[in-house]
């Protein structure tokens, strides 16, 4: 009896331990974000910016470029059911996000060029749906992007901050603390995130099918 009330304790022990452990790792992840959030802000209005100019400026090579990419992107989703649509939403978006970050060392060049490149298509597509639908039928796209959208934020805004290592004294130093504190925010805030905008996107096209 003793021994299987001392095992008991210890896994109580070390339930609250893990408990304790992702509760630390969480705060420091927000902790990171917002002492990263002038490099956030700046790739949202990088993005924005490149949405207004998806939505109003439209060469017809972009435009083909586009319309290649968005084909593509239906080809390999046509015959999906709603779950296989989730997961090749969130795994796509998880790579994006992924590669926002740890390309980012690179002087955050390819976090700038994808969050304009991003927000360039978003801006076409708005534009085409207000065109066709009218105003009310981007309303249809708030609910994933209520969630995605700050995932992609934030982990291209991690990346851009990422590429600033090379402009401090302690270079290594910089970079590892960098390439640690973007690697816990993407497992405890951006995989959440993207995991729960793919639930909606993908529910909401196999029910508007």
């Amino acid at each position: 009896m003793k021994k299987v009330k001392k095992e008991k304790k210890g896994d109580v022990k070390s339930r609250i331990n893990k408990d304790s452990f992702f509760k630390e790792n969480y705060i420091k992840s927000w902790k990171y974000i917002k002492q990263s959030k002038k490099f956030i802000w700046a790739i949202t209005f990088l993005f924005l910016f490149s949405a207004i100019m998806g939505f109003v400026f439209q060469p017809p090579e972009v435009v083909n470029l586009i319309l290649e990419y968005i084909q593509e992107i239906l080809e390999k989703t046509e015959t999906m059911s709603s779950s296989d649509m989730i997961f090749f939403i969130f795994f796509n978006n998880l790579r994006i996000a992924f590669m926002g970050i740890i390309y980012g060392f690179a002087f955050g060049v390819f976090p700038v060029l994808s969050t304009f490149a991003n927000g360039y298509v978003v801006g076409y597509v708005s534009s085409s749906a207000v065109s066709s639908s009218g105003v009310a039928s981007l309303l249809s796209l708030l609910p994933h992007g209520i969630f995605e959208l700050p995932a992609i934020f934030i982990s291209f805004g991690l990346g851009l901050k990422f590429g600033t290592f090379f402009l401090h004294k302690e270079k290594l130093k910089k970079f590892t603390e960098f390439f640690t504190n973007s690697l816990r925010v993407f497992v405890l805030v951006i995989i959440p995130l993207l995991a729960v905008a793919a639930i909606i996107e993908g529910c909401l096209i196999f029910l508007f099918k």
